[in-house]
C-alpha cells in the first residue's frame, strides 16, 4: 500500500463513528503499538487510539477530518496538515501532524500540532 493511501486511511479512520469500521481502518494504516500525541492526549496502541477517536466523535458530534496538504516524506519521517470540519461545515480545528513509519509502511507514531506554528 502506498504511503498517500496509508494517511488516507488513517484519516478516514478518524471519520468513521462505528466503532467496527474504525478498527478496521486502524489495522491497515496504525501499528499495533503506535504512538498518538496531540495537545489533549498521549496515547499508545491502536485500541486506544480507536477509543479515542470515539472520544471526540461524542465531543464533536458529525465533524470529520480532512487532509489539506499531501504526504511529504524522507527515510521514515512523514508530515502533513489537516483540519477538523464541524458538522455545520466551520472549521473548527487546524493542524499539522508529524509521524514515522514502521517497516511494514504503517504509522508507528503521530505527533499532531493544532494551529499555525508558533499559536
Amino acid at each position: 500500500m502506498t504511503l498517500d493511501r496509508i494517511v488516507q486511511t488513517y484519516g478516514a479512520a478518524w471519520c468513521e463513528p462505528e466503532v467496527s469500521k474504525r478498527r478496521e481502518l486502524l489495522e491497515i494504516a496504525w501499528s499495533e503499538d503506535g504512538r498518538y500525541q496531540d495537545p489533549s492526549a498521549d496515547i499508545m496502541g491502536r485500541e486506544a487510539l480507536v477509543d479515542h477517536i470515539g472520544d471526540v466523535h461524542r465531543q464533536w458530534p458529525g465533524a470529520r477530518i480532512e487532509l489539506t496538504s499531501g504526504v511529504s516524506t524522507h527515510h521514515d519521517k512523514i508530515y502533513f496538515s489537516w483540519r477538523m470540519i464541524t458538522a455545520d461545515g466551520a472549521t473548527a480545528i487546524e493542524g499539522v501532524d508529524f509521524g514515522t513509519l514502521s517497516p511494514d509502511g504503517r504509522l508507528a507514531q503521530i505527533i499532531g500540532f493544532f494551529g499555525p506554528p508558533g499559536s
